[in-house]
């Protein structure tokens, strides 16, 4: 028996107004599910939230209309977002007291392999979630706590003089959070 056809790429343009991203990634999510890529309800709502880290980034930093391309391989699901921007997109390990800068961070922990990459009309990021990558439960976490602790430059305990630092958590999946790792020490 014959594999299925891959399906083709599908693209969209994405306007620089603010419920853009909205419209953006429940338009991805479409997509995905006709496609009927194998990936789990928790792997659709983590490209949901990249798509719309990475398509905000695209419109804040541009002003610009911002190219979406999907992409399924049979065993990755490729994001790409253009926009017209030539600067890279960089991973913000800011004070955790900032309210912006740890997208890139997000992007960064949840999907199998991100990057970016010079093109005629600015620069391409790009996200991939594999279907046999599901981190889930522990390791999904243990790299949601990685994010808010490089976000935090957490310390165990404070710096001469300094106060102590918060850790930021960022988790759906209450109870596995393990909580050893948050108590002070």
């Amino acid at each position: 028996m014959r594999p299925a056809p891959l399906p083709t790429p599908y693209g969209f343009r994405v306007a620089p107004d603010l419920g853009a991203p909205s419209r953006a990634r429940r338009r991805i999510l479409t997509v995905v599910r006709r496609w009927g890529v194998p990936l789990s309800e928790r792997a659709l709502r983590d490209i949901e939230l990249m798509s719309s880290e990475v398509i905000t980034n695209a419109i804040v930093h541009t002003g610009a209309t911002c190219t979406v391309v999907l992409r399924w391989t049979g065993q990755r699901l490729r994001v790409e977002v253009t926009d017209t921007s030539p600067e890279s997109p960089m991973v913000n390990r800011s004070d955790a007291d900032e309210e912006h800068g740890r997208g890139m961070l997000l992007v960064e922990a949840l999907a199998s392999c991100w990057g970016s990459r010079p093109v005629a009309a600015g620069k391409e990021v790009w996200f991939e979630v594999a279907t046999d990558r599901r981190a889930t439960g522990q390791g999904r976490l243990s790299s949601l706590v990685r994010v808010g602790t490089l976000s935090a430059r957490t310390t165990a305990t404070p710096p001469p003089g300094g106060r102590r630092r918060r850790v930021l958590v960022l988790a759906r999946d209450t109870e596995h959070l393990p909580l050893h790792l948050l108590r002070p020490r």
